[in-house]
């Protein structure tokens, strides 16, 4: 088969260097043109050092995008990582078709932020989907689809780069040979069952300490390490990473500063105590959070959230 290849970062050029490595003739690849004063698409460089032609395209939907992906003629259009809107004519271009890869077990999840939404709700499950797009988001046929255990101390960081990344590199592979081998199914998702949610931002991740251990636990550990879930203190928005729960310590204010000591800060929350290991506040980077708690002169009984 003839492959043009579609995506970007590290999962893209992982997918990439996984099928030619495999042995599998990709035509022609397609990234996002790198931002002012940001490095190289790890496509782009995966691409050059592959000897495979590239395209940097601002815009799938644009008519010079689609004549370009026509050109390459494909026989299947492999899409890993891609968060530009691609157009039905670039997806129905191919005689295979085209299939991508998501990272939630769709109809669930469908969206941009769908590793961290699992998360946030406290699901101990998610997975990923290899599925043929159509015109819809996130809305075409199932190819395959793999499962995988959230633990109750995962963050978005573990279950992407520990467990849905080095699976989905594989299963883009799989996906690609069940292709050319004829046997790849189209299961069309159940519409019951179907979610959406939108990007998480800085709305997204604020904590509200009025609520449960567990719901701010959650929302913390999922929004690490991106967006960073975040509160006010003294005014100031600090973003928090690394946190653990102790239930049952007792009750005070949600947000109130319990107690400071060499493995974190604590905080009260719900009926437990959050212990934040990691903060982050102004453009600095993370730091431990006994040291940011000295520098500022942090003192228990202080108030996160104004």
């Amino acid at each position: 088969m003839r492959i043009a290849f579609i995506g970007q970062q590290a999962f893209g050029e992982s997918v990439l260097n996984a099928l030619t490595q495999r042995g599998h003739e990709v035509v022609a690849a397609f990234c996002p043109p790198e931002k002012p004063g940001r490095p190289h698409d790890p496509v782009k460089t995966a691409a050059h050092s592959l000897g495979i032609p590239l395209h940097q395209l601002p815009r799938l939907r644009d008519a010079s995008a689609i004549e370009a992906f026509a050109s390459v003629r494909a026989d299947l259009c492999v899409m890993a990582f891609v968060t530009d809107i691609v157009p039905v004519e670039i997806l129905l271009n191919p005689p295979m078709g085209t299939i991508q890869y998501h990272p939630s077990l769709l109809p669930k999840h469908r969206g941009p932020s769908s590793i961290n939404w699992p998360i946030i709700k406290g699901e101990t499950k998610t997975g990923f989907s290899i599925f043929w797009p159509d015109a819809g988001l996130d809305t075409g046929p199932i190819l395959l689809q793999k499962e995988i255990e959230i633990s109750p101390d995962d963050t978005l960081g573990t279950v992407y780069f520990q467990k849905l990344f080095p699976m989905g590199v594989s299963a883009m592979v799989e996906a690609v040979e069940m292709v050319r081998d004829g046997n790849a199914p189209r299961i069309a998702q159940d519409e019951s069952q179907a979610t959406y949610e939108g990007w998480v931002k800085e709305k997204e991740s604020l904590i509200d300490w009025s609520q449960s251990l567990d719901t701010v636990h959650n929302l913390v550990r999922g929004c690490d390490p991106n967006p960073g879930a975040h509160s006010l203190f003294r005014g100031e928005p600090v973003h928090l990473f690394g946190v653990s729960r102790e239930p049952g310590a007792g009750k005070d204010t949600g947000g109130k500063v319990a107690a400071i000591a060499d493995d974190g800060v604590r905080v009260w929350a719900g009926d437990g105590l959050l212990r934040v290991s990691r903060v982050r506040q102004g453009p600095g980077g993370k730091m431990n959070a006994a040291e940011w708690a000295a520098a500022n002169g942090v003192m228990p009984g202080e108030q996160f959230g104004n």
